[in-house]
């Protein structure tokens, strides 16, 4: 399959595992939904890898870089749900996709790079998409609190950390579906540690109702995964980055389509929405 039709798949995955995950937050908890979606990771792309009948060879870097991948995956996971849960999943997947900004800004002040035109504009563009995004949601969201937006934040963040190291676990060893794979245990393990933890403050709360919007949305969310990291393996970042950035705008669709209750979308955050998208795809081509 052509790496433009990974991409895009991988956009329409995240997409309706967001407003999946959202439609099960009515009767449970982000954490059961993280539970959920990394153990329907595992199960799935580990029956997918045994099918194949056996586990590739792979370079004990490109292991290295996956498993802190896998450890990075439930901070990610958890933070978006949360954020899915407090602000809504458009929102909430608009600000975690503005993660490229990240990039730019980290090359300008820490690396000294020049800040060119194209990545000036595309820069403009994330930061009015996101103003544009949050404004004034007290008016919008029922018992809306300024700091329910550090979650979607907070993932953009970690996306921030993860995408470059998944990128280069592929550059060493183009396995996608075996990565993707190992992704799975290694989070689940982690985010059961977390939960046995003092640190951790609720536990998983079972609702027959949120299963199964819990079990598609971990699917969706999997093969969304497993998407862009082939895309990425077979197709230029270039190409492969302004597709999957689409993901809010597939994400809203869904939301205003299928799930019309789901949430209020304004015109302000529409337009923030389409803002953020098109700056991440002017950041994509900027080297």
């Amino acid at each position: 399959m052509p790496p433009h039709l990974f991409a895009l798949l991988s956009a329409i995955g995240f997409g309706l595992a967001n407003v999946s995950v959202k439609q099960g937050l009515a009767y449970s908890t982000p954490g059961t939904a993280t539970l959920i979606s990394l153990i329907a990771h595992t199960i799935l792309l580990w029956s997918a890898v045994l099918a194949r009948g056996a586990i590739p060879p792979v370079e004990f870097a490109a292991v290295a870089a996956i498993t802190l991948t896998g450890l990075l995956q439930p901070v990610m996971r958890l933070c978006n749900y949360i954020g899915i849960e407090k602000v809504g999943p458009s929102r909430a997947v608009t600000l975690r996709n503005s993660f490229p900004i990240l990039s730019v800004f980290l090359g300008v002040v820490v690396l000294g790079e020049e800040l060119s035109a194209l990545g000036a504009v595309g820069t403009l563009l994330v930061v009015t998409g996101i103003i544009l995004t949050t404004w004034k949601l007290e008016g919008r969201i029922v018992n809306f609190r300024k700091r329910y937006l550090f979650f979607p934040l907070a993932t953009a963040v970690v996306t921030a950390v993860a995408h470059p190291l998944r990128r280069y676990a592929l550059t060493v060893s183009d396995e996608p579906l075996f990565l993707t794979a190992l992704v799975g245990p290694v989070s689940l393990a982690a985010f059961i540690v977390y939960l046995a933890s003092p640190v951790s403050k609720e536990k998983p709360l079972w609702h027959r109702k949120a299963l199964w919007p819990f079990i598609i949305g971990g699917i969706c969310e999997t093969l969304g995964i497993l998407s862009m990291l082939a895309a990425f393996s077979s197709g230029p970042v270039v190409l492969v980055s302004p597709i999957s950035a689409t993901a809010p705008i597939w994400t809203m669709l869904f939301a205003a389509v299928l799930f019309r209750d789901l949430e209020r979308l304004g015109t302000s955050a529409v337009i923030g929405t389409f803002c953020v998208v098109a700056g991440v795809i002017a950041l994509s081509f900027v080297h």
